[in-house]
């Protein structure tokens, strides 16, 4: 049986969460499914342009793990492209590394590192009526999800499925 995969780090969730070739409707599609592992290791390694050892750093992976995990993603992402398939972004033991809020009373928008307090106001205009932003689809929400689809908990703090070894140097 193989070891389970390590709870990766990614920046934040996709803003959209599929693809698909234009005027084919999607229950006619075959669908190719990428993790939020291989989708934040394409963004960090083709769009920001990141060496491996940097890239690799950043997700709390291994270079090896980190050229892996890009390897499978451009083949799928491929796939998707070339035979004309949908591509979704959904799935995979990762752990987010910043978390959105939004005002509801003014609409500004920030940026918090986990680990960072909640706010308690808004620094635009003040009021206590906050909300953390979700972006993406509402199963989304509520941090890590596993292969299944289903949320997991791996926050950092050791309850979580990684136990916290991969936030805590691997003790």
């Amino acid at each position: 049986m193989p070891r389970p995969h390590a709870c990766r780090r990614i920046s934040e969730p996709p803003r959209f969460t599929c693809f698909k070739p234009r005027g084919v409707p999607l229950s006619a599609l075959e669908t190719v499914r990428l993790g939020l592992d291989e989708f934040e290791a394409v963004r960090l390694a083709d769009l920001e342009g990141l060496y491996q050892e940097e890239a690799a750093e950043r997700m709390g992976v291994s270079r090896q793990t980190f050229g892996n995990i890009v390897t499978a993603a451009r083949r799928k992402i491929a796939d998707a492209l070339v035979n004309g398939k949908a591509l979704t972004v959904e799935g995979g033991n990762v752990t987010m590394t910043a978390r959105e809020f939004l005002c509801l009373v003014c609409g500004h928008g920030w940026t918090l590192s986990f680990g960072e307090p909640r706010p308690e106001t808004c620094p635009g205009c003040g009021s206590d009526r906050i909300h953390r932003n979700w972006p993406g689809p509402a199963e989304d929400r509520g941090g890590p999800q596993g292969n299944d689809g289903r949320q997991r908990r791996c926050g950092g703090g050791g309850g979580g499925k990684c136990g916290g070894r991969r936030h805590r140097g691997g003790q």
